[in-house]
């Protein structure tokens, strides 16, 4: 689903509805929407996103969903029934994380704990340790499971999946996605196998 430059910046500032099942155990909280996510309405709608391939390399979903065209109802199902919850820190849209002000970012820490003492979930994923340094008043915090709780939740800080994470792979945020997701009692699956390189 192709959008040029004008129809993606008409979504600043848009959202979209948290991803919640009946139980959340694992709560996943972006930084921001981006301009792609709101227009699929869709958490982690940019195609090469490596949000969903890292939760499949986890073994916390069983097959690698593709949310680029929006959400199937089936993979919205499989991600509710698996107790994985998205959400934001910030709900409004921009094109880039860093577009966000140190005031936005603490507003949205405020609200975060408000709505994890709502929704309970054993644990919270933030991802990104620049922004929850900033929004949460942490400037020294590292990647992992943090001393303090969030709401109730274990708190965590697990990487960005953003490409600008360049530094981060499918296989090392798949690591961190799998600690928190043992930690907030999902039943992880097997590591899918690492697929054979094509032959000439």
């Amino acid at each position: 689903m192709g959008f040029t430059r004008a129809e993606l910046n008409a979504f600043r500032g848009g959202t979209l509805p948290d991803l919640l099942g009946p139980e959340v155990r694992l709560l996943f909280v972006g930084i921001n929407p981006g301009l792609q996510t709101i227009a699929v309405q869709a958490h982690f709608g940019r195609r090469g996103n490596r949000f969903y391939p890292a939760l499949y390399r986890a073994g916390i979903v069983d097959r690698l969903i593709d949310a680029s065209a929006g959400f199937s109802p089936d993979d919205r199902a499989r991600l509710e029934q698996r107790g994985i919850g998205i959400t934001s820190l910030v709900a409004g849209a921009t094109a880039r994380a860093d577009e966000l002000s140190t005031s936005e970012l603490t507003a949205g820490a405020l609200s975060l704990t408000e709505r994890v003492a709502r929704i309970r979930p054993r644990a919270v994923a933030m991802l990104g340790i620049t922004a929850y340094r900033i929004a949460f008043a942490r400037p020294k915090a590292l990647v992992g499971r943090q001393p303090e709780s969030i709401g109730g939740a274990q708190l965590w800080v697990v990487p960005n999946p953003s490409g600008l994470n360049a530094h981060e792979t499918v296989e090392s945020l798949a690591a961190s996605y799998r600690e928190a997701a043992v930690a907030a009692g999902i039943d992880v699956l097997e590591p899918p196998s690492p697929e054979p390189l094509a032959r000439d």
